[in-house]
């Protein structure tokens, strides 16, 4: 159940947001001073924040500029400010939407869940890397080729990582060892060769008639170009 904390000073209309939010299936926090909230995301479970700009002891807009400060996650501004510069102002703050009051309880429902969502998709993109059929989970570890999953040891797939993440740049063996084994690299290349090796064999398996790995002689190893 995703967690939605609103900030507007007026009891009525924070009210109003509270139980339709929460009859959408939404869990909510109310926040009514613009004092304490900061706090609040810190230390609870936020997916978004409402955001009123005319709050009785900190202007919304600073709210907003602190916030981003250590979280990216969505925020909706209502306000009674119709002028487009406000609006423009506050995106370049960071606010996600702009709704204006008076709004239609529905809209900010559906506004909600359509933020919830793009942030769902964007987050979900950020922890998969796509090279061509092969597919890299950062968030469960998982490698997988044409949705044929891959066991790597934690080596390799770091290593896959490392490559996919710099796609085209050439890693030396020693590049490559002091950033997965993460101590200093004394010449010895026995450990790189041997798990580049592995690693190639394990994707070879899965599709046998495709490259990844591509050694450059006298330099390292980088992804295959194509």
């Amino acid at each position: 159940m995703h967690s939605i904390l609103i900030i507007e000073d007026d009891e009525d209309v924070n009210l109003l947001l509270a139980e339709a939010l929460s009859d959408a299936g939404y869990a909510v926090k109310s926040s009514f001073g613009g004092v304490e909230e900061l706090q609040v995301i810190r230390d609870h479970s936020v997916d978004l924040v409402l955001l009123d700009i005319m709050l009785p002891f900190k202007n919304g807009d600073e709210l907003l500029q602190e916030l981003r400060e250590f979280s990216d996650i969505p925020v909706i501004v209502i306000s009674a400010k119709e002028k487009v510069g406000t609006k423009i102002d506050l995106l370049k703050l960071g606010a996600d939407d702009y709704i204006t009051k008076p709004f239609d309880l529905g809209e900010v429902v559906a506004r909600v869940e359509s933020n919830l969502r793009r942030t769902h998709i964007q987050k979900q993109a950020s922890t998969l890397m796509r090279y061509h059929d092969l597919l890299l989970d950062v968030s469960s570890k998982r490698v997988s080729i044409d949705n044929h999953e891959i066991e790597l040891t934690a080596k390799e797939y770091m290593i896959l990582e490392l490559l996919l993440k710099h796609s085209g740049k050439v890693f030396t063996k020693a590049n490559l060892y002091e950033s997965v084994w993460q101590d200093e690299y004394l010449g010895d290349d026995n450990a790189v060769k041997t798990h580049i090796s592995n690693l190639r064999n394990k994707l070879k398996k899965a599709s046998p008639h495709k490259e990844y790995i591509e050694t450059v002689w006298g330099l390292g190893y980088r992804l295959f170009k194509r």
